[in-house]
């Protein structure tokens, strides 16, 4: 089996996108081809992964300026038959979509060759490429439910998400704990937030101990306003071991990416999610309102990111096991231990007979 995985740009897409490459190649014997830029950090984790990885040239679309979204359109068409040389020389059975710059072009491709394509979707809105080639993928692998009505062929398999978020044990002892972290690279609001909401919490939560990621930018005034405020901390500019921190939180502030939104729910942990205002076509104020819908979170928007309205929300939640543990069972029925076996089976199932 031969298969063509193109798009990347953030984790978001690129660690997804591993995850299916691995189980093609460990279940099926596949050979993979990553496209992507050389803007995405595909550039760095897919010849980590081991996978051989082509590169064209396109940019961004959508929620940039005037010139470069002419650049972008000038970009396109080179891009395609960039694309469309790379399917002739691989000659891929099946052609994954999972969003971000390269994705398009590449699908597009396929699509004029009549190659069976897969979109992967972790959104609740599509993004600007799988919204534009939904209509003529042969089957999209989604998250949610909703997403599925704007692809014909449309399949509910969730994010694929490191086993290790699914076994996390129920945390049963020790003081009310707080994980707080913004991405790899932090998130300037919610660290900024924080530092003002820690006099506090110190008060309304006597107990409380705090884990918070800063990423590398913020990490020296943060871990200095902790120190400052006498209260029980750990600032990490990053966290290795993110399955087993989850496991010593009662509750967790964050954005909410599909790649968060997947591990929360694969953990079955309540959260307060601070939804990134600047994401393409808000896609992380939607994922997060779906699982606040649900039971499993509280949503609150960046502009209303106050000290005392925060340290309020914290305060009320965590001192709460009851409504901690409905908002855990809520978050886990969203979970989906198989969904990386599961697209693996719709691509298998797209590519035809395999010889095993």
């Amino acid at each position: 089996m031969r298969i063509i995985i193109a798009g990347g740009g953030t984790g978001g897409h690129v660690i997804p996108a591993l995850a299916i490459a691995q189980q093609l190649k460990q279940q099926f014997g596949a050979e993979v081809l990553f496209i992507g830029t050389a803007r995405g950090i595909e550039t760095r984790l897919v010849p980590q992964a081991g996978f051989p990885l082509e590169l064209i040239q396109v940019g961004a679309l959508k929620n940039v300026s005037l010139m470069t979204r002419a650049k972008t359109m000038f970009d396109l068409p080179r891009a395609i038959a960039a694309s469309s040389r790379m399917l002739t020389d691989f000659d891929p059975e099946v052609v994954i979509g999972v969003g971000g710059y390269a994705s398009g072009p590449a699908m597009v491709a396929a699509i004029r060759r009549r190659l069976p394509t897969l979109a992967f979707e972790p959104n609740v809105v599509p993004g600007f490429a799988n919204r534009m080639i939904a209509r003529w993928v042969s089957a999209a692998a989604v998250h949610f439910e909703e997403t599925c009505r704007y692809f014909p062929h449309c399949r509910v398999t969730g994010v694929p998400v490191r086993s290790a978020f699914f076994s996390i044990p129920q945390k049963t002892d020790g003081p009310p704990t707080l994980l707080v972290f913004g991405g790899s690279q932090g998130a300037r609001a919610i660290n900024q937030a924080m530092m003002e909401s820690l006099p506090g919490l110190r008060a309304k939560v006597p107990g409380i101990h705090i884990i918070h990621q800063t990423g590398q930018r913020d990490y020296d005034h943060v871990l200095a306003a902790y120190q400052q405020s006498g209260i029980s901390g750990e600032v990490h500019k990053f966290i290795d071991d993110m399955p087993g921190t989850f496991g010593r939180a009662d509750l967790l502030v964050c954005r909410s990416g599909a790649s968060t939104v997947g591990e929360i729910t694969a953990a079955g942990k309540p959260a307060i999610f601070v939804p990134f205002p600047a994401a393409a076509d808000d896609h992380q104020n939607v994922n997060a309102r779906a699982l606040e819908r649900a039971g499993a979170a509280i949503v609150v928007e960046e502009s209303n990111l106050g000290a005392a309205y925060l340290v309020d929300t914290i305060a009320a939640l965590i001192g709460d096991a009851r409504r901690l543990g409905s908002m855990s069972a809520a978050a886990r029925s969203l979970a989906h231990p198989k969904a990386v076996e599961e697209i693996a089976e719709m691509v298998a199932q797209l590519a035809g007979p395999v010889d095993l």
